[in-house]
């Protein structure tokens, strides 16, 4: 028996929901493609019913998130705020600036950094671990361990800015700072998060939907959007919210393998589909 029912377009259910939050990667595009019915079926949405608010696990701040639109054809009016894991981060590493901290990641994540005054150092000399992914796409999550076990041996806090393990690059699998961190929690380490799943994000949209409507809908009254069982799916679970599960993004599986899956580690979705389109 399937735990999520099987729908055909957002406007089956547009009419039950005052806001959405939507998941960018694997929903609205994968890293180099623009998934068009899924931004039109989020401009009508909007049009008939109420705002969408993007909430990504991106470790960039929120303004940097239309740069990469741009970079890579994603356009339209399609959602009214954009909260991501960055944004609900950033206090964490702030209040422990200057450091001196160990910067984990790519360069192309330094954005995340810019308005703080940090110190950056070795891991021998680091006060906190800020990771915001792998080095190197290419790099697997155990090439680390050697690291995070020097950062746990010195009780380093590690502040995960990208609560995903994993993303789907235009077909490819590329580790991201949550794999990492689940290592890092494995070895008996302190792990500050605050993306999806997590709390933090989720305030930071309470925020937007008191600003873009003038109050928080009533749970019931939020949907949300998105491709991966253990951030979008899990999350909406733990606000109490409904959850649209986007089948082909992240996993690409067979529905009755999926929801094996999701019942497998008691996470329920109330709705399912291929892909998002109206």
């Amino acid at each position: 028996m399937s735990n999520f029912n099987p729908i055909s377009g957002l406007a089956q259910i547009a009419e039950n929901y005052d806001v959405i939050l939507c998941d960018i990667w694997g929903v609205i595009h994968n890293g180099y493609t623009h998934n068009k019915s899924a931004t039109e079926a989020l401009e009508l949405f909007r049009s008939e019913n109420g705002p969408v608010i993007l909430v990504s696990n991106s470790p960039k701040p929120s303004v940097s998130i239309p740069i990469a639109f741009d970079a890579i054809g994603v356009y339209g009016d399609f959602y009214d705020a954009i909260v991501t894991s960055g944004d609900a981060i950033i206090n964490e590493i702030a209040r422990r600036a200057p450091g001196p901290v160990f910067k984990l990641g790519p360069d192309r994540d330094d954005v995340l950094y810019e308005n703080i005054d940090l110190h950056y150092s070795d891991i021998e000399n680091a006060s906190f671990i800020s990771c915001t992914g792998m080095f190197d796409d290419d790099d697997k999550p155990d090439d680390y361990l050697k690291l995070l076990t020097e950062g746990n041996n010195r009780s380093l806090p590690f502040i995960c800015a990208n609560p995903d393990v994993k993303v789907k690059v235009n077909g490819k699998i590329v580790w991201c700072g949550g794999a990492l961190a689940k290592i890092y929690e494995k070895l008996g380490g302190e792990v500050i998060y605050a993306g999806k799943p997590h709390d933090p994000i989720y305030s930071l949209t309470r925020a937007w939907m008191k600003e873009l409507l003038g109050y928080v809908p009533p749970s019931d009254r939020i949907l949300c959007i998105g491709d991966n069982i253990f951030t979008d799916l899990l999350g909406a679970q733990e606000q109490d919210y409904d959850c649209l599960f986007i089948q082909d993004g992240l996993y690409g599986e067979k529905e009755n393998k999926l929801s094996s899956l999701l019942l497998n580690y008691g996470i329920l979705s109330k709705y399912m589909s291929s892909n998002l389109s109206w």
